[in-house]
This record gives structure tokens, C-alpha cells and sequence, in this order.
């Protein structure tokens, strides 16, 4: 049964300075976070559908319930780092994008921080992957060390971006990832059960530091 959002979950909130627009989620159990993991929205947490502002649109990723209720099960944080610059391009508004991500935690239960880039790739900001701000911005919402975090994503920009932060990646290919993305990946995970395991320290076993086979986009 999907789980629903919490009624203290705050609203999207925009940052000064071109930066990401923040969210809130409930407070863990205790103060001293040890690490986070965090995912990347399209591709990765629900399937991609370009510019979706349409909360009835939104399905989850094979996995993804299990993958995320296991950080939870961890004691660790959780929290999103998402490009939408649908915004910046006129095909999203804000109010689209909340219902989007409210929808989210009522499938996979309330992340503690969502950190949303809306602008566009030519409008300079220091926050849209591959850039690091998302991943330093939800890093500094939990209090937790950007060299302890994980950032699961399914394209080269995740990646990058974990890097350029100080932070882990783990890639999982889908059809649309470049092959030339997983060669440059550090770790690559098979789905994103795997990656979790690997974040919270198991040996899985099947994961793979080259390239797998994948589509052409």
C-alpha cells in the first residue's frame, strides 16, 4: 500500500541567488545523521516522462519501493535532487511541479529533502546537474558531510555531479543511458536494489564497473 504524505511536509521553496528550490520532509529520529543517500527523481526513482507536471502520469521504477524503504530501514536520510527545467522552459509551473513530487512521497513514502533545480541549461545557475549545487544543497538541508552521500542516478550527469560534490555515484543504466556514460561512471549498479545494497555497505556482488549493454537514444 503506498504510504501518504505527511501533512508537515513543506512546500517547495526557492533559494536566493539562482539557487534550487528546497522542500522539507519529516525530521529523522535522531540529530546525528551519518550519512544520506540520495536519488535522482526521472529515470531513476519513477519512469521519465518529459516535462510531466501530471501527478496521474507518475509510475514508479521497478524496485524503487524497496530500494528506498531500505535507506529508511538503515536509519539514514533520504532525499531527491532533480532537474526540471520544464520550468525555465515555460511547460511547468511550480504548483505542476509539487504535485508532481507530492505524488512521489505518496508512493514511495516522504523523503526528508527534495532539492529541485527549475532553470534551464543556458541560464547559469550553480545548482542544475551536472553541477553540484543539488547534491551540496540537500547535504546542507540534513546536516550531513556531501563525502559521506551517496547519489544514485541512470545518466552521466548524476554522476558528474556526485563527483564535482564530493560525493559517491552509483549509475544504473536505463535504455536511454549512454554508453559512454556507464565507461565513465565509477560504479554501476545492475537495478536500483543493487545500488542501495552497495550504499549501505553490503557487497552485492554483481556490480559492474563497465560499460553493459543498453540502447541507442
Amino acid at each position: 500500500m503506498a504510504a501518504s504524505a505527511p501533512a508537515s511536509s513543506s512546500p517547495l521553496v526557492s533559494t536566493p541567488d539562482r539557487g534550487p528550490w528546497l522542500a522539507d520532509g519529516p525530521v529523522g529520529r535522531d540529530g546525528a545523521l551519518p550519512a544520506a543517500v540520495l536519488f535522482d527523481r526521472d529515470g531513476t526513482l519513477v519512469v521519465d516522462v518529459p516535462y510531466n507536471g501530471d501527478p496521474a502520469l507518475v509510475r514508479l521504477m521497478p524496485s524503487a519501493r524497496e530500494a528506498v524503504d531500505a535507506v529508511r530501514a538503515a536509519g539514514l536520510p533520504v532525499g531527491v535532487v532533480s532537474n526540471q527545467s520544464g520550468v525555465a522552459r515555460g511547460l511547468l509551473t511550480r504548483a505542476q511541479v509539487e504535485a508532481v513530487r507530492r505524488r512521489v512521497d505518496e508512493l514511495l513514502g516522504p523523503f526528508q529533502v527534495w532539492a529541485v533545480c527549475p532553470h534551464g541549461p543556458d541560464d547559469g545557475c550553480r545548482c542544475r546537474k551536472p553541477a553540484p549545487g543539488l547534491v551540496l544543497a540537500a547535504c546542507a538541508r540534513l546536516g550531513v558531510p556531501a563525502a559521506r552521500t551517496t547519489v544514485i542516478g541512470d545518466i552521466g550527469a548524476d554522476m558528474t555531479a556526485a563527483r564535482a560534490a564530493g560525493a559517491r555515484g552509483v549509475l544504473v543504466p536505463t535504455p536511454v543511458t549512454r554508453a559512454e556514460e556507464i565507461e565513465a561512471a565509477d560504479t554501476v549498479a545492475p537495478d536500483l536494489l543493487t545500488a542501495v545494497r552497495l550504499a549501505l555497505g553490503a557487497d552485492p556482488g554483481d556490480v559492474r564497473h563497465r560499460p553493459l549493454e543498453v540502447e541507442e537514444r
